[in-house]
């Protein structure tokens, strides 16, 4: 069979256990050279039966899951290849109870396996925006209901070591997006120069062109980058100074957040903008005109060297719980 470029084909496709190995394969090891995830080492033997290899190198067998996001998790790599098709493909998101149904596993390990691809979509930042690319704008949100409208024990669980200034007790996200090209969305503590400035030094290129609004976090910005900004009591757009660009990308972000995920806490926030931004980044366009088929293969491409323990994502690790 050809690819899958379709959910329907996806389903198809994946159904046959050795189809969905051998593609499963070919990310993982691309040219077919499979190396121990461990040591590293080439030289093992291939048990067929269990398809899982031993290492003569660190004598241990490994699978396709070994080294992944995956790793120890019970779940067929078909119920795996349809959340991250389905994750890729859905604009506004997918909820853990719509994998639940879907794929027949309970809504609790929908949701972790959700955490744990959004943990492969995550970029690495290796690159700053900017430069001699088009202009970069930048612009925060607050995400998150009232504080005044929540009952007390609320606030102690979804604030707890956060503040509440600014926003009326939201949490704030700040993004940066170069036109024409990527975007860059991180969680911040407050609204404030002490926290924004070093998201911007550490995203943009120093003297690059920079577009803003006239809040004041953003007054000495001239300093390092040519900065231009809109008084959006006076107007949205003059010439080619606005941030639309980025307002766009938080209508979309709050899409997904307000109408498919309903509640998020704020400690799992910065997972779901992360999402956001891997679907924005990894868009159709003219010049790259990506599809389904495409976003599912850079999922499943950064899958290798990243891992999630449940506890992790549930801040019950060693060292979370001795700060407690």
């Amino acid at each position: 069979m050809k690819e899958p470029l379709t959910l329907q084909q996806a389903i198809i496709y994946f159904s046959d256990a050795d189809r969905c190995f051998q593609f499963a394969l070919n990310l993982r090891f691309p040219g077919g050279k499979v190396a121990c995830p461990r040591c590293g080492s080439e030289r093992h033997s291939f048990m067929k039966t269990r398809r899982i290899w031993e290492c003569y190198g660190c004598k241990k067998q490994f699978s396709l899951k070994v080294g992944t996001i995956m790793e120890d998790s019970p779940l067929s790599l078909d119920k795996w290849m349809m959340t991250a098709w389905m994750i890729a493909a859905s604009k506004n998101g997918v909820s853990s109870y719509e994998i639940h149904r879907s794929i027949g596993v309970t809504q609790k390990s929908a949701w972790f396996m959700l955490h744990r691809l959004r943990e492969a979509m995550k970029e690495d930042g290796s690159f700053k925006l900017g430069g001699e690319g088009g202009p970069v704008e930048m612009d925060e949100t607050f995400v998150g209901g009232k504080v005044k409208n929540m009952h007390r024990r609320r606030i102690r669980k979804n604030f707890h070591g956060m503040s509440t200034q600014g926003g009326n007790g939201k949490a704030v996200v700040m993004g940066m997006l170069e036109r024409g090209g990527r975007v860059r969305a991180t969680v911040i503590e407050r609204r404030i120069k002490k926290h924004i400035l070093p998201v911007i030094t550490a995203n943009v290129k120093d003297g690059s062109h920079v577009i803003t609004d006239e809040a004041t976090v953003y007054e000495d910005m001239h300093r390092n980058y040519y900065h231009e900004a809109i008084n959006h009591m006076e107007g949205y757009v003059r010439a080619h100074i606005h941030t639309n660009g980025i307002e766009n990308f938080w209508a979309l972000l709050k899409r997904g957040l307000h109408g498919t995920y309903v509640s998020v806490e704020p400690f799992h926030l910065q997972a779901y903008v992360q999402e956001q931004v891997f679907r924005f980044n990894n868009r159709a366009t003219k010049d790259n005109p990506l599809n389904d088929a495409d976003r599912f293969a850079i999922i499943m491409n950064q899958l290798g060297g990243k891992r999630l323990t449940y506890d992790e994502l549930t801040g019950k690790t060693a060292q979370s719980l001795q700060q407690a």
